[in-house]
């Protein structure tokens, strides 16, 4: 009887928040009542057995992980998932295992298997929540800048030109490509954004992408746009991909992919096309600048020295809008990418960009920025099939957060993107597990929030509701993680500032500073002491191999 009158108000609560001037019973609003049943957990899982035996295997793995690999990497591959704060790297690993028809909570994304995590300070010098340029510097060259900036120190002061020169940093791409390893980007934005200019550029302001977007008195003072130093500042990386043609190309020059659309047009006022100016330097090598998938397909990457893709005229676009003809997934370009570097005998640096989770949080577009994270994590997983462990350094990571969240005490196997399992005890009114501390999902209706119905939640560009109104949703000041695994992924182990990470990589790879440990590495691996029959000759020989390790 009692679980019937529960049931009866349940329902009863249901459907006084969504019938506008029905309220509940006085009194009923105060307690939690639940509109959803909740499921029974697995089978499997009530019994303490399975519990106990999952995490003793998990203890042999840790226990197997006090084997170190403190070899060198040839390769290092960096995945940088803008905006990737943790809820967001939980929230895409439910939506992974749902989208395979799972509950979601128990699976793992490619990056939760990595053996080595930490976390990431991610602060700028002048900014306590951060923006992408300056965590871009940091994460790139190692040291911590001022909001807005990118390869520049602290001393510049953003859009003050003259800051800029004596202030410069270089980046670990620029240290692999001194090395002699191949190196690349790809990004799902423009690549004059952010997080790809930082790997080459200096400039004291990220949003300088051509000379049009300057003011007259940076020009004259001598600073160039962030296109124009792609390239001409490191003429050597071998593979661009990502987006940003209108940048490329001078005022006017309709736009090959969208013709008929003025916004996709060039923007150059001093009518450089620097796609020809790419092509004019690479004459004499196998060079080939592609704007389509198709293209991109038809590549024959065995003979490939140098590629500079660039698929749409801003950002490409949302996972969930790519037009699959024109546009490769990241996933794709990933696969690209290293086919083309790994030709080198001497390794690669590659900077691999997840950029639009950021764009999709700004937007108050949950299900975009969850959709591209899920995307990231399939590159990631294409990525270790590509490479081995043995020497490559994988390292996964954000710049920032935002202020997504997701709550609610929703039931195990809830939508990710569905209505929490009760209303509200104020306003009786349901709301979603997914929420936004500000953004554009604010809204009043009669000086009241609006109801949310499963007619609208699961739409791609459903606005999740947010606490304070603004046109874009902020970034978050929190931690982020780090993941890594392969040659010395194990110094990855802390709370780290965010700048710390370039020098592990740099360290591991025998580039840049801190070379002194590699000196060994550089004359060949030291053989192993082991117990064998041999005759005096070969113990003599065995012998000067080992002196030559000292």
């Amino acid at each position: 009887m009692e679980f019937v009158l529960l049931l009866l108000i349940s329902h009863l609560n249901f459907i006084c928040g969504f019938i506008p001037g029905l309220a509940p019973p006085a009194g009923l609003k105060k307690k939690r009542i639940y509109h959803q049943i909740r499921n029974p957990p697995p089978e499997h899982e009530m019994n303490p057995t399975y519990w106990r035996n999952q995490a003793q295997e998990t203890l042999k793995r840790a226990l197997n992980l006090q084997k170190l690999n403190t070899g060198v990497a040839k390769n290092i591959i960096l995945f940088l998932g803008d905006g990737m704060g943790i809820p967001t790297v939980t929230a895409a690993r439910i939506l992974k295992g749902q989208l395979e028809s799972k509950t979601g909570e128990e699976g793992f994304l490619e990056m939760d298997k990595f053996p080595h995590v930490a976390l990431s300070k991610t602060y700028n010098t002048n900014a306590q929540v951060p923006d992408s340029a300056g965590t871009a510097t940091a994460y790139l060259c190692g040291v911590k800048a001022n909001e807005g900036t990118v390869g520049v120190s602290a001393a510049s002061v953003r859009r003050q030109c003259n800051t800029t020169f004596g202030n410069e940093v270089t980046s670990i791409l620029k240290w692999a490509e001194d090395a002699g390893k191949s190196t690349g980007i790809v990004t799902t934005t423009r690549v004059q954004h952010a997080t790809p200019s930082a790997s080459y550029a200096h400039s004291v302001n990220r949003d300088w992408y051509a000379d049009s977007d300057m003011p007259s008195e940076a020009l004259e003072q001598g600073c160039k746009d962030i296109a124009q130093q792609l390239i001409f500042n490191i003429p050597g990386i071998e593979v661009i991909m990502g987006g940003g043609r209108k940048y490329m190309f001078p005022r006017d020059t309709p736009d090959i992919e969208y013709p008929n659309d003025w916004k996709a047009n060039g923007t150059r006022l001093d009518g450089k096309n620097l796609v020809e100016a790419w092509k004019d330097m690479k004459k004499g090598k196998n060079a080939h600048y592609v704007w389509n998938r198709e293209q991109l397909k038809s590549l024959d990457l065995t003979k490939i020295e140098h590629l500079l893709a660039l698929f749409e005229h801003g950002d490409l676009q949302y996972e969930l809008e790519r037009n699959k003809t024109t546009d490769p997934s990241l996933e794709e370009m990933v696969t690209t990418a290293i086919r083309i570097l790994s030709k080198n005998p001497k390794g690669f640096f590659l900077l691999v960009e997840g950029g639009r989770i950021d764009h999709g949080h700004h937007e108050g577009k949950a299900k975009m920025a969850l959709y591209e994270a899920v995307e990231m994590d399939k590159a990631i997983g294409r990525a270790g099939s590509l490479t081995r462990d043995t020497d490559t350094l994988t390292v996964i990571t954000a710049d920032h957060s935002h202020v997504f969240t997701f709550g609610g005490y929703t039931f195990r196997g809830s939508n990710i993107f569905g209505l929490a399992p009760y209303l509200s005890d104020v306003d009786s009114r349901p709301f979603t597990s997914i929420l936004y501390g500000n953004g554009p999902g604010y809204s009043l209706q009669n000086g009241e929030r609006p109801n949310v119905s499963n007619s609208e939640i699961y739409e791609n560009n459903y606005l999740a509701q947010s606490a304070v109104p603004l046109r874009q949703e902020t970034h978050g000041g929190e931690d982020v993680a780090i993941f890594a695994k392969g040659p010395m992924a194990h110094l990855f182990h802390s709370v780290h500032e965010q700048n710390y990470i370039p020098h592990v990589m740099a360290y591991a790879a025998c580039i840049g500073q801190n070379r002194e440990h590699c000196v060994k590495f550089e004359r060949g691996p030291c053989p192993s002491a082991a117990w064998v029959p041999v005759g005096s000759g070969t113990i003599l020989l065995l012998l000067l191999t080992l002196l030559s390790c000292f």
